[in-house]
């Protein structure tokens, strides 16, 4: 088939699906008897995203492959399209889903050691559901705790292809501007794309803009009772 042809329905193909398509996926379209190889199907990709270098939106590669998307510093503006809110995440969660990308496999005890706190059983949950950590296995020791990891979705969420391009923990207790190295904004006005907070322990925290990071009154007492509440739960198990 004719390179020009199969750029312009890999193309089609990326603005039409939504979401990140694979090589194979990308393949599939073309039917049984017009496959291109996939060599092919790199080199229309490739070709793409130099048309679109000077263009609002850019082809990236993410874990689950390769998709269309808006460039970085265009997000302020066209946020404005949609009126619901973003979504609003503690800054309790955005810690353990660090420590989790970071130190993986690691089990909720092991957070909750490096946090000084425990982990509430809701952010556990919110992590599970919205797919960004999954169990990857048990730890060898008495009661067998289950070990998280992060996953593709977590991944194709925060614009990244693979875990190594997360900056390691001692790169980052050296990087004030962390967006030099992502390329990804960090500043709490900026909306779209992810940055990374370090604190002043040393800790990371991966947040997308507009989230609301900050500990406020809320917070604490939000967590305070989802603590209390997982604190009565055990007792109730403890005695049953």
């Amino acid at each position: 088939m004719d390179p020009k042809k199969i750029k312009t329905i890999v193309e089609a193909a990326l603005m039409a699906a939504g979401r990140p398509l694979g090589v194979d996926e990308l393949q599939a379209v073309f039917g049984d008897f017009s496959r291109p190889e996939r060599q092919q199907i790199r080199d229309a990709v490739k070709a793409l995203q130099e048309e679109y270098a000077d263009r609002a939106i850019e082809i990236k590669e993410v874990a689950s492959g390769f998709r269309v998307q808006v460039r970085t510093r265009h997000t302020e503006y066209i946020s404005r399209l949609w009126d619901e809110r973003p979504p609003r995440y503690s800054r309790a969660l955005m810690e353990t889903l660090a420590l989790i990308a970071y130190r993986q496999p690691i089990t909720r005890g092991e957070i909750e050691e490096v946090r000084g706190v425990s982990v509430s059983t809701n952010i556990v949950r919110t992590l599970l559901e919205r797919n960004w950590v999954r169990v990857v296995g048990h730890r060898d020791v008495p009661g067998r705790p289950a070990m998280f990891g992060t996953t593709k979705e977590f991944l194709d969420y925060f614009g990244l292809k693979k875990l190594d391009e997360l900056p390691s923990l001692r790169e980052l207790q050296d990087i004030e501007d962390l967006s030099v190295q992502l390329e990804l904004p960090t500043g709490p006005d900026e909306a779209g794309e992810p940055g990374v907070e370090i604190s002043g322990d040393g800790e990371a925290t991966i947040a997308r803009p507009k989230m609301q990071l900050v500990r406020n009154p809320d917070d604490v007492e939000s967590e305070a009772q989802e603590a209390q509440e997982q604190s009565e739960a055990d007792e109730v198990i403890s005695h049953s």
